[in-house]
């Protein structure tokens, strides 16, 4: 089972850049995206139904912002828009999805950069989602929770340049959640694999040949526990270049 999870950075121009093409050439089983900034209906889905992906939508009322798509190739029985709670939803941050075995989580996690509120609203958002999470592993022990998280938690993840100028993203009170969730049980499946690995899934418009300089890691696919063991492989696919970030493949064994 081989699961993509990709800020697309707006999906409309993505395609233009053959989001598409690469989709059908892989044959990816789940294609989790985020930032789509689209609702389905302006968005070529034909094409998607052509190649044998059904796919789930949340968009943010607002048009142009935020949003989660998830494209599989099986069908889920269940999904569900968002967490329940409005202030959140509105904003198209959540998309659950139901397989047989398993549930897949795709979500786009507030950044709060903009400002002290947006820093606040986050962190509000961060406890709320960790509540909800754990509601859904009570009945479905078998999890994968996916996306951008806005958050880096070591100096693994972000250049210490900056780390020393504490933003938004690398902030104690985010870090302190990120290892509250992994010690909830959630494991970080590429930091697993690669204990040590410094490696990045975000960077700057002005590093186009994706260097180290202002590089963050900030996209994740986390596993519960049940599934630890069947993690075979986990990728950041740099080469990949529809977004300012690069997908992150996670290949396990369902079964």
């Amino acid at each position: 089972m081989k699961i993509i999870t990709y800020n697309i950075n707006g999906i409309r121009s993505a395609i233009k850049k053959g989001l598409f093409d690469w989709i059908e050439d892989h044959d990816y089983d789940v294609i989790c995206l985020q930032e789509t900034k689209a609702h389905s209906g302006s968005v070529p889905v034909l094409l998607l139904d052509s190649i044998g992906y059904h796919h789930c939508w949340h968009s943010a009322k607002r048009k142009g912002y935020s949003g989660v798509a998830t494209f599989s190739k099986i069908k889920p029985h269940h999904f569900e828009c968002g967490m329940g709670l409005e202030k959140y939803d509105v904003e198209g941050r959540i998309l659950r999805t139901d397989f047989a075995n398993f549930s897949v989580i795709n979500c786009y996690i507030p950044n709060g950069s903009a400002s002290q509120i947006r820093h606040n609203f986050k962190l509000e958002f961060l406890k709320d989602f960790s509540r909800w999470v754990k509601k859904i592993r009570e009945e479905q022990p078998r999890v994968i929770v996916v996306g951008d998280f806005n958050i880096a938690q070591t100096l693994l993840d972000v250049p210490q340049t900056i780390a020393d100028t504490n933003p938004s993203g690398f902030r104690p009170d985010e870090r302190l959640w990120l290892q509250q969730w992994l010690d909830e049980g959630l494991v970080d499946s590429f930091r697993n694999q690669n204990p040590d690995g410094r490696s990045f899934t975000w960077w700057p418009p002005n590093n186009p040949t994706r260097t180290d300089r202002g590089a963050w890691r900030i996209d994740y696919q986390f596993v519960s526990p049940p599934l630890q063991s069947s993690i075979h492989y986990v990728s950041h696919l740099k080469e990949i270049f529809y977004s300012d970030h690069c997908p992150v493949l996670l290949e396990f064994d369902e079964n």
